[in-house]
């Protein structure tokens, strides 16, 4: 759940503070590490779309993807043949966390949910990392590069793709 958390969040925080960001695409560097410094760290693909759809594909140090829209978090694990399909709060609106965040420095920003306080660091106008304690003390960074905001992403690449016989868990 963990896992699932930190992507829900930093997927729809990858758009920063930013009202006219529409879409945004990535290549990903995730590092989460633990109060006796122990890091693990992934890699991959996020696209983002507005309302509330992402899909991060991460290709590193395993290939699985996560769908998420505004009620279901999917997530496939390609390597176990398994699927964990989980419903989320629909009253959590990720956008206005974004917009309420505040500028604490000419390229960061801090925005918060609940008890969770998260830093952006903005370059050149889009956003280049976030950065948050999760919910197990935990520091994690996602690192963006290859960013592109506001372009055309087509509606079927937020649908979860997998093989039927692949298990199916419903939470």
């Amino acid at each position: 759940m963990k896992l699932i958390l930190a992507t829900l969040l930093c997927s729809t925080l990858s758009f920063a503070s930013f009202e006219n960001i529409y879409s945004f695409k990535a290549d990903f560097l995730q590092s989460i590490t633990d109060d006796k410094n122990a890091t693990l760290s992934y890699s991959g693909t996020l696209k983002a779309k507005k309302p509330q759809e992402a899909v991060w594909n991460y290709t590193r140090p395993i290939k699985k993807d996560v769908y998420i829209n505004r009620f279901q978090v999917t997530v496939v694990e390609l390597e176990i043949e398994q699927v964990i399909v989980r419903n989320i709060e629909s009253s959590f609106d990720f956008f206005q966390i974004i917009q309420n965040a505040k500028k604490i420095s000419k390229d960061k920003y801090e925005g918060f949910y609940k008890e969770t306080k998260f830093f952006i660091a903005i370059e050149n106008n889009l956003i280049n990392s976030i950065f948050y304690k999760d919910s197990f003390e935990n520091n994690v960074e996602i690192i963006f590069t290859n960013q592109k905001q506001n372009v055309k992403i087509d509606e079927e690449v937020f649908i979860a793709k997998y093989p039927l016989e692949f298990d199916v868990i419903r939470d």
